[in-house]
């Protein structure tokens, strides 16, 4: 009999599969970047060219973050780091010491600053025009939400033509008791400066890829969607995309992507006089073109704010900030209206929705869009969900409608939300269970980098749902770790519109998983974090770590023995 010869065999390992028919396994034959078969036999049939020894790791399908903010991650790993800061003295020491190294005239530029972690204290615009030393500052919020200029900043925006006094729809520039501006900036309100600093150049945004998705390796992460590129508030390039297809081609794209175009950046594309009225993009591209390593996502759009910044749209006011019911950034008619041409377009919706009312908004949006249309190249979703109710989640339930909450905001916001919240409303905010209850997808995302979107720490959250005080945050919300697993797994490519290519390990699925040092769905809970990521396979290849595991290839002299092997 004439051996095959096929691209890897993995063995000694304790395999999740995610499949339901066969949902642990010792060995996978891997070819051609695909699964080849799951505890094959052994015998002369085929020959692996490559034998890896797992040493016993536990193996699982690779993780898939389906919100995360990759070029924004990426660029703050370029900018001065303001994640860690317990005290606006931290802000003003790490702005002083960026700006030294700057030219006189240069930005300092500083991401990941959450002021929910400082109890709402806000840097003051003159302290920061000292830290910087007569230098403009631009501080990114951790939400995306919000920023924070200094003065001499507020003078640039002033100098280049915008008028802080003027409103904006959608949006606040704040201003203090004295009558000037803070240099808080909410909402529609960053355009002020970012029409002054974007875009950037494609090889920025390319670099920043680079170093994203080189990160998302360490942790485990082979596939991730890009919730919003190209335009609105939190595009850097009208030209984006074509930085993802750059850095696709140069080798700089590490794991899989599925990008979403921002609405703002979509417009009515002229045609034959029959074709219905459509927003879309030159050409009639819509969601679903690409291949499997870069394809188009869904069309994002924003509908509210956060509640780290307490401007997502709910139903009943802040505790503690009366008359404060957050708001829409669009007027809801014209939301509504630009939505469903873009849904008829062919582009699926994804709706961040976090205050109730907005998830109302986004509700009826799909629901229309769907008995109107019927279904699209992917599912609807609805994004993040900080408030549901119970007859939302019933709606979002039939409707098929995937909610894509982030339980890891809980671990590192969790005390912050809840007193905005209020007891009621916490219980119904970020779900989980609720949605698995009523045979909805459940994904795995992390919002990153407003958080921390490692995903074994993730799922974690998903698990146990305590606050940075201990608090229990929605206790009928917590999940199992296999739920959890299977979220940032099976759910992700549901979610996604791949589960026929991903989040399982079964014959035809693609070849993308990670290694463990151990079962995350059979330690306590409280040390699923702990489980080290030993290797990252993406594609049939090891693309991260696996420097542990023996490897035996194929050559002239070894044929006859590997072929003789026992797979299992």
């Amino acid at each position: 009999m004439v051996s095959m010869l096929v691209d890897l065999l993995i063995r000694n390992a304790r395999i999740l599969t995610q499949d339901p028919s066969y949902p642990l396994a010792t060995s996978l034959l891997v070819h051609d970047g695909r699964i080849l078969a799951v505890d094959p036999e052994s015998g002369p049939g085929m020959t692996p060219a490559r034998v890896i020894d797992a040493g016993g790791a536990t193996i699982v399908p690779g993780f898939n973050d389906v919100h995360a903010h990759s070029v924004w991650f990426g660029l703050g790993l370029m900018e001065a780091n303001l994640g860690s800061v317990t005290s606006l003295s931290d802000v003003y020491r790490i702005i002083a010491e960026a700006a030294e190294t700057l030219d006189p005239d240069e930005w300092v530029i500083a991401s990941g600053f959450s002021p929910l972690l400082l109890r709402g204290q806000q840097p003051e615009r003159d302290r920061l025009d000292a830290a910087a030393a007569g230098r403009p500052v631009w501080i990114k919020h951790s939400s995306g939400h919000a920023c924070t200029l200094n003065g001499v900043a507020l003078e640039r925006v002033a100098q280049a033509g915008a008028d802080l006094a003027a409103p904006i729809d959608g949006g606040v520039v704040v201003v203090g008791d004295d009558g000037r501006p803070t240099g808080l900036l909410e909402e529609n309100a960053m355009r002020l400066v970012q029409d002054l600093m974007l875009p950037y150049p494609l090889e920025t945004i390319e670099r920043a890829l680079d170093l994203a998705t080189t990160h998302y390796l360490s942790e485990g992460i082979t596939s991730v969607t890009d919730a919003g590129i190209a335009g609105g508030w939190i595009g850097y390039s009208p030209r984006e995309f074509a930085a993802y297809q750059n850095a696709k081609d140069k080798g700089l794209l590490s794991v899989r992507m599925q990008p979403m175009v921002v609405l703002d950046a979509l417009h009515h594309v002229p045609g034959h006089a029959s074709d219905p009225t459509s927003r879309g993009l030159d050409g009639g591209i819509r969601s679903g073109l690409g291949d499997d390593w870069l394809r188009l996502g869904s069309v994002k759009v924003f509908s509210d704010g956060s509640l780290l910044g307490g401007t997502a749209y709910v139903s009943e006011e802040y505790v503690g900030c009366p008359h404060n019911h957050g708001y829409l950034q669009t007027a809801p008619e014209k939301l509504r209206t630009a939505a469903l041409e873009a849904y008829r377009a062919g582009w699926a919706l994804a709706i961040h929705a976090i205050g109730d009312r907005a998830v109302d908004h986004a509700i009826e949006i799909i629901e229309e869009a769907h008995r109107t249309y019927g279904p699209n190249a992917l599912p609807n979703r609805i994004e993040h969900g900080g408030v549901v109710r119970p007859e939302q989640l019933d709606r979002i339930a039939a409707a098929g409608i995937v909610l894509v909450p982030q339980p890891h905001f809980i671990t590192e916001f969790g005390d912050g939300m809840a007193r905005l919240l209020g007891p009621e409303r916490t219980a119904q905010s970020y779900p989980a269970k609720s949605l698995l209850d009523r045979g909805a997808v459940l994904p795995g995302s992390s919002d990153r980098p407003v958080s921390n979107g490692r995903p074994l720490d993730v799922i974690q959250s998903f698990v146990e749902r305590v606050t940075p005080s201990g608090q229990v945050y929605g206790p009928d919300e917590r999940i199992t770790a296999a739920q959890a697993l299977a979220a940032y797994t099976t759910g992700s490519a549901e979610a996604t519109g791949t589960g026929h290519l991903k989040g399982v390990l079964a014959p035809r699925y693609l070849a993308d998983l990670v290694f463990l040092d151990q079962d995350p769905t059979a330690v306590e809970p409280s040390r699923i974090g702990a489980t080290r990521v030993l290797g990252t396979m993406v594609d049939g290849e090891l693309r991260f770590g696996g420097e542990n595991f023996p490897t035996l290839t194929n050559t002239p002299d070894s044929a006859a023995a590997l072929a003789g092997r026992d797979f299992a």
